[in-house]
């Protein structure tokens, strides 16, 4: 295998382009499930690959557990510099699990706060907190047949006009309906894995809002009313949404979804390949599986190597 079996590590690095392209030529709504599926298969990948290499380099030291035919010759064959990369595994996917770890916990805290924050309100759809610091976010449901809630602020309401407003409850359903808190999960959970990873998990936010802005924009029927209101909601928002829930107006790049609703709406089917933004996007995305196929193809091929060396 040689050093291609390090590739599923870096191979991260060939998603940034899709990432870009996605997010300017793409539906919001079809690059954020794009960008998320890609982001959890190469974390994966390059998870499975470090899991793969720590038992491959380690698995000579005295005391182990792991089988004996492991740490034979034709298996540490398989890895370059078996020793040194075996060994620098361990406090790597000791980081990761760590990593993963806290951002599951913030984000189960978060909610629970969130939800706490509730208590003793009436159980409505729209939840009105009576707070002079502007902010709105959607609460996902706690159980599978339990409804979300949006959380708004009165600081919020008394900044919007009733047709934003009603622009701002659109934006929040659309969270809840797409189930947005998922994907963003997801995709933090992809970059806590593999850092290379980080440009998706922003791509993945920026589209999840951008998705929620279409679709309250169809839902209002304009899409200026939608710009004006983020537009009268951003200055002041921010500190006190959960950082993991998606917001209306949170603080990011405002200025460019203003711009994408002040233009025409985004085309909803991907670009024809023989225009140049097609064959562009066709092409990093060819090049991103063809990245993830051998992300798996050498965490798999380590796999056998493993499994052939195993006595019966």
């Amino acid at each position: 295998m040689g050093v291609f079996v390090f590739l599923p590590l870096v191979l991260p690095l060939t998603a940034w382009p899709v990432a870009r392209l996605a997010e300017h030529h793409l539906h919001p709504r079809a690059a954020t499930r794009l960008l998320t599926a890609v982001a959890a298969v190469l974390a994966v990948c390059s998870t499975l690959c470090l899991a793969l290499l720590m038992v491959v380099g380690t698995a000579q030291l005295p005391g182990n557990p792991l089988p004996d035919a492991w740490s034979d010759p034709e298996v540490r064959a398989a890895v370059p510099y078996d020793e040194i990369a075996g060994r620098a595994a361990v406090p790597a996917l000791l980081a990761l699990v760590a990593v993963c770890g806290r951002v599951l916990l913030r984000h189960r805290s978060v909610r629970r706060r969130a939800a706490r924050a509730l208590a003793g309100l009436p159980d409505t759809p729209v939840a009105v907190l009576p707070d002079p610091e502007p902010y709105a976010y959607a609460l996902p449901a706690a159980a599978r047949r339990s409804r979300g809630r949006i959380v708004v602020s009165r600081g919020m309401l008394a900044r919007l006009g009733p047709a934003e407003r009603r622009a701002l409850f659109a934006h929040e359903r659309a969270h809840l309906a797409g189930r947005h808190d998922r994907l963003l999960l997801v995709a933090r959970l992809a970059a806590a894995a593999n850092p290379f990873l980080r440009p998706l998990r922003t791509a993945v936010t920026y589209s999840a809002e951008r998705w929620a802005d279409e679709e309250a924009a169809v839902r209002v029927g304009s899409r200026r009313v939608v710009a004006r209101a983020i537009g009268r909601a951003a200055p002041a928002s921010g500190g006190a949404r959960p950082a993991v829930l998606p917001g209306f107006a949170v603080a990011g790049p405002v200025p460019r979804r203003v711009a994408a609703l002040l233009a025409p709406p985004p085309p909803r089917a991907w670009p024809p390949a023989g225009t140049a933004v097609g064959l562009a996007l066709w092409g990093a995305v060819v090049g991103v599986t063809v990245s993830a196929l051998s992300s798996a193809n050498s965490a798999l091929t380590l796999y056998a190597v493993l499994k052939a060396a195993t006595p019966l």
